[in-house]
């Protein structure tokens, strides 16, 4: 069962307890990411989750990482298009010790100005790596395209020239417009006592006063059909193909899961069957949905020598058209639903994933479902919910494209599709 209280100031925890486990994880969530950003400071989310490692003015950053690595447990943080979160994973007994030092980098970080460089150049190293994995780099590209113009398609990373422009006062400027109690969730997964966690998190999060007003209205995206191609050195060539999705909290999500199951999921889906184990015309192809809030990306991705493009591309708006044209079967289905549930439960046998699986959930949309009630939802997927999410997705003439790669001659797009 989960537990939700909502503080005076706003803040949001969210618990579940789970007696038979020897851990506990602890998330602070805030609902900040690369989409609240803006052109001049591109990047700044991701900026402030490296610097909240930094130090603060109890802990030196060696002492913050000692005070997690001496008692076994792992500290870490991730920033997301819509979110950035904080979170510690430890022995049930030591969670005191996490939530003290998750609130002393919350609050009392420096941001030290020699810190601030040096971080600079540690995310440009990072943005450097990025930009050497073109099987990575074509999945930006795909989503800069589609959401061009929209700040759902600026890189989580920032760019080298934005970057630069980053300083202590637009950190502050930004902690002051996003880091809000409103806007914030504490989760906790694991063995513990919920009075004494929920109490403890009030002592550390209850007295935060913010002057700044949350606004959850985000600029819809809207879904842009386009190409671009981006020409690299590489063995390979790398292409994402790109349909308009389904929003975050919608139930057509599970329909469109399963059929990614059966499409492209898979060692076991028709793409990687018929275009890699049957022909060998690729190393890697798969296919995955994206949802945000108010928005939706179906991706598909594969990998190939330069002279298979365009069968692989052939290849893959043929099995589309299949799709289109028949459906999934029963059985496939029946198969594909079984797959979801799976990995579902067996995605919720550790601490740390039901603590992501609350946490993200609250935070983008201010409820969380039950196993029970995701496992129901999964059931109620049939052959018409299914058919109408393959007539709504796959839409041949809104596909958008992205191509890393030696590409040496011009690509008509429109004429690999054919529709």
């Amino acid at each position: 069962m989960y537990k939700r209280v909502k503080l005076e100031n706003g803040i949001r925890i969210v618990c579940e307890k789970i007696p038979y486990l020897r851990s506990v994880s602890i998330g602070i969530w805030v609902g900040t990411g690369s989409r609240n950003e803006t052109l001049a400071n591109n990047g700044i989310s991701h900026f402030i989750e490296h610097m909240l490692f930094k130090g603060t003015y109890n802990r030196s950053a060696r002492e913050i990482a000692d005070s997690i690595d001496s008692i076994g447990g792992q500290l870490n943080a991730f920033t997301g298009k819509e979110c950035t979160c904080y979170y510690t994973k430890t022995l049930d007994s030591h969670a005191d010790i996490a939530l003290d030092v998750l609130s002393d980098m919350f609050f009392n970080s420096r941001f030290e100005h020699r810190d601030i460089d040096i971080e600079k150049k540690v995310i440009l190293e990072e943005i450097g790596m990025y930009e050497d994995s073109p099987e990575e780099l074509v999945h930006d590209i795909l989503s800069e395209t589609v959401w061009k113009d929209n700040s759902l398609g600026f890189p989580i990373l920032g760019t080298c020239d934005t970057l630069s422009h980053i300083d202590k006062d637009k950190i502050r400027a930004y902690m002051q417009e996003r880091y809000l109690p409103e806007n914030t969730v504490i989760a906790v997964a694991g063995n513990f006592e919920e009075d004494r966690i929920i109490d403890s998190v009030r002592e550390k999060f209850g007295a935060w006063k913010s002057n700044g007003k949350d606004s959850k209205d985000i600029e819809a995206a809207k879904f842009k059909v386009d190409s671009k191609i981006k020409v690299k050195d590489t063995e390979q060539i790398h292409i994402c193909m790109g349909f308009q999705g389904i929003a975050h909290g919608s139930d057509e999500l599970y329909p469109l899961l399963a059929v990614n199951n059966v499409l492209g999921g898979g060692m076991s889906s028709r793409m990687f069957q018929k275009i890699r184990e049957e022909m060998g015309l690729v190393y890697s192809i798969y296919s995955y949905p994206s949802s945000y809030r108010n928005a939706g990306l179906f991706t598909i991705y594969a990998g190939m020598n330069a002279e298979h493009l365009e069968k692989v591309v052939d290849l893959i708006i043929k099995e589309i058209k299949i799709l289109l044209k028949e459906g999934i079967s029963k059985d496939e289905l029946i198969k594909s639903k079984e797959q979801l549930k799976g990995n579902y439960i067996l995605g919720l046998e550790s601490t740390s994933s039901r603590m992501n699986s609350i946490g993200k959930s609250e935070v983008l949309m201010d409820t969380i479902y039950t196993p029970d009630e995701i496992l129901n939802k999964i059931d109620a997927i049939n052959q018409e919910r299914v058919e109408q999410i393959i007539k709504n997705i796959f839409c041949l003439n809104r596909i958008s494209f992205s191509i890393v790669g030696n590409i040496k001659k011009e690509i008509d797009i429109s004429k690999m599709i054919d529709a």
